[in-house]
């Protein structure tokens, strides 16, 4: 059995990893990885690879950045001779980037299987490009993986077929459960003056939090009361740095004397940075469910989740990016350390293994 895994961008590589070392128990499994490229600097890419262990793409597409119908029409153009070629069983694609739903297209028009990992979310938000892609890619998968119960429901709710969806957990959580020794071993809390608990941790990248002045404007009210309370880190995305000189909003960043503005950092790096924090602040839906595990106060920076177990079972707050909101919301977090909470069902590190069996069996 041909397996073509597709990675792209930063959270694929975190769902990947654990897909390729459960397919080595089963010895009729040949897989492959296709890297298209859609983030493909060191930091992004080439660093990830690196620490988790995951083997070097077969075949880089090398596709880089551009609007999103550049990007994912550029992807199909690319992967489809790779299809045609290879002639695998099943395309595998992760999480909702425009990898995954440009690389499904193709290889469902050329008669491929497709199977998508963490189907089901969502969002209900369809002003996200990733509500979208979430959306079509499940609409057109043979095989739909689950990591939360709530995938299960929109799922049935939009008519798919039940055979088709197998509830396996969260492969991303996989990832986290077999780094955390690695991760302790990180030297980011001392090289960054750092002591554990007494900081914050800030990611921000969606076009509705960093695309406008407005809305940086709103967050910079609540980042300067949070960096007054304590050193708040800011690993930046490149298009979240480029758009506070586009919008003339650098100097009123840069002036908070507390807030430290880094260049983002590997993957084990940030797990002990998100692990010994005292809030995470951000609007990424992966570092919702990590917090959960890592028993950190999430504050989320958006008005909708697609992972609402993060909320019902985990340490995850929605609280838009209106600053009285943010803030009161922060002060509470900041009072006491969460409650002992309960890990969300099928969270235990052994997804991965689940999605091989299910692949073989199928």
């Amino acid at each position: 059995m041909k397996i073509i895994n597709i990675c792209g961008a930063r959270p694929n590589f975190m769902k990947i990893a654990p897909l390729m070392r459960a397919y080595r128990q089963h010895p009729a499994i040949e897989a492959m990885i296709v890297h298209t490229g859609q983030h493909y600097d060191e930091k992004m890419s080439d660093l990830f690879f690196r620490e988790l262990e995951i083997p070097e793409p077969d075949i880089n597409l090398e596709v880089g950045s551009g609007s999103h119908a550049a990007q994912t029409a550029e992807i199909m153009k690319r992967f489809e001779p790779v299809v045609i070629e290879q002639r695998p069983d099943w395309v595998v694609v992760v999480g909702d980037v425009n990898s995954t739903i440009a690389c499904a297209l193709v290889a469902k028009k050329l008669g491929v299987r497709v199977a998508h990992v963490e189907a089901g979310l969502r969002s209900f938000d369809r002003t996200m490009p990733e509500e979208i892609n979430r959306l079509l890619t499940d609409a057109i998968s043979d095989l739909l993986f689950v990591s939360e119960r709530s995938g299960i429901e929109n799922l049935r709710r939009e008519g798919v077929d039940g055979d088709k969806v197998h509830f396996v957990g969260n492969v991303m959580i996989d990832t986290l459960r077999s780094n955390l020794e690695k991760a302790e071993r990180s030297s980011i809390l001392n090289d960054l003056g750092l002591e554990p608990l007494r900081y914050n941790v800030v990611t921000l990248h969606r076009p509705s939090n960093v695309d406008n002045a407005d809305s940086l404007g709103r967050i910079a009210k609540f980042l300067d009361v949070a960096q007054q309370d304590l050193p708040t880190v800011f690993p930046m995305h490149p298009r979240t740095r480029n758009n506070l000189q586009k919008l003339g909003l650098a100097d009123r960043f840069a002036a908070m004397k507390q807030l430290r503005i880094v260049e983002p950092v590997g993957y084990l790096d940030f797990l002990k940075l998100m692990g010994r924090a005292a809030v995470v602040l951000t609007d990424s839906g992966g570092i919702q469910e990590e917090t959960t595990i890592l028993g950190v106060w999430c504050l989320t920076l958006r008005d909708n989740t697609e992972r609402p177990a993060t909320i019902t079972n985990g340490t995850n707050r929605l609280v838009g990016n209106d600053p009285a909101k943010v803030i009161a919301a922060y002060k509470e977090c900041r009072k006491s350390p969460p409650a002992k909470t309960m890990v969300p069902e099928k969270w235990d590190g052994h997804a991965a293994e689940r999605v091989a069996e299910v692949l073989v069996s199928g």
